[in-house]
């Protein structure tokens, strides 16, 4: 599933990163590589997720979140 397909509030495991290879390495450099968790904090109108990753949060736009594949994870870690 993509990271977009997500429910605010739980916690995904990044499984690949299908996007442009520039945004790919700026995900990558920003902590988002393959078996990091991520939690969904908030879901924008815009199509927009706020997300915590390694005790950061970022805001990823709609075409992103949709290229992020996940798995989902029963806790935070």
């Amino acid at each position: 599933m993509s990271l977009f397909e997500g429910v605010k509030g739980n916690h995904y495991e990044i499984r690949e990163l299908c996007v442009e290879e520039a945004i790919t390495r700026r995900l990558q450099a920003l902590g988002l590589n393959d078996g990091t968790v991520v939690t969904i904090l908030n879901r924008k109108k815009s199509g927009a997720l706020i997300i915590r990753v390694r005790g950061t949060r970022l805001a990823l736009g709609r075409h992103i979140c949709q290229g992020i594949k996940v798995e989902e994870r029963a806790d935070e870690g």
